[in-house]
């Protein structure tokens, strides 16, 4: 069962969900279209090993949304404001897709406040490097119908992989996700060099890939291993981007045995 509650972090009302769970304290930052309720079937497990508080990033879910900025600075510094909001003691960050973004760029401004890392299949784009595999055609279509009202039914034609109630969770909550904060979000993937960031992280961390999605491919881990030696790399296996809605199982066999104080 989860507990939500509100705090005001970083100048604005931040919310979360809290999966109480008696392991070290975890802070999961979900990925650019997912509000923090979403991964409630994955915080309920992961609530057996950590205590789990899931984070609606701002401009989506019920945090606090409008004429905000919306950059990876912003969200980073919404991360570390959380944590000292809420009394968090050093806890494990798992941030998905734009959320292990937010991470990094997190630990680089504060790695101190935090005890490790785990990025489930962060977009590798940059300056100067490839396109993100998603198109923005993809968010805005479903955004829209999210807007105006659309059916479970609507929604699979965006999501045809899902199961029924993971769609239909996602037809009645997208409609929170405020169209130019995922904009600037989904900009900023090209824009953004986490790269650079990475190559300051000593923290403990652990690196998803998705086996069967384009997001990471083998030169980029070996570059990322280059700027961060002592980054731990587990792929699983038969799954898209959206890891632990393909493979729940292997997403939870990855995740659960990450000790930061190993």
């Amino acid at each position: 069962m989860s507990r939500g509650y509100n705090l005001h972090a970083n100048g604005i009302r931040q919310h979360l969900l809290h999966y109480a769970g008696e392991g070290p304290q975890m802070l999961l930052i979900p990925g650019i279209t997912s509000p923090a309720i979403t991964w409630g079937f994955i915080a309920e497990h992961l609530a057996e090993k950590f205590d789990v508080h899931v984070l609606d990033v701002r401009g989506r879910g019920l945090s606090q949304a409008g004429d905000l900025d919306y950059s990876l600075d912003a969200m980073a510094d919404d991360a570390l404001g959380v944590i000292d909001a809420a009394g968090l003691d050093k806890p494990v960050i798992l941030g998905h897709s734009m959320g292990a973004r937010n991470a990094i760029r997190a630990a680089r401004k504060d790695g101190a406040a935090m005890s490790g890392l785990i990025l489930v299949d962060p977009p590798v784009s940059g300056p100067g490097r490839r396109e993100y595999p998603a198109k923005w055609s993809w968010y805005e279509d479903s955004i829209i119908a999210a807007t105006k009202g659309c059916s479970a039914k609507d929604m699979r034609a965006f999501c045809p992989t899902w199961t029924d109630n993971q769609v239909a969770l996602r037809a009645e909550w997208l409609h929170s996700c405020q169209l130019d904060a995922i904009k600037t979000a989904f900009d900023g993937f090209h824009t953004d060099d986490i790269h650079a960031d990475l190559l300051h992280l000593k923290l403990p961390m652990r690196l998803l890939k998705a086996g069967d999605a384009p997001v990471i491919g083998e030169d980029d881990i070996a570059e990322l291993k280059a700027l961060a030696p002592h980054l731990d790399v587990k792929t699983v296996p038969n799954a898209g981007h959206m890891i632990p809605w393909d493979n729940l199982e292997g997403f939870l066999d990855a995740v659960m045995d990450f000790d930061a104080r190993a």
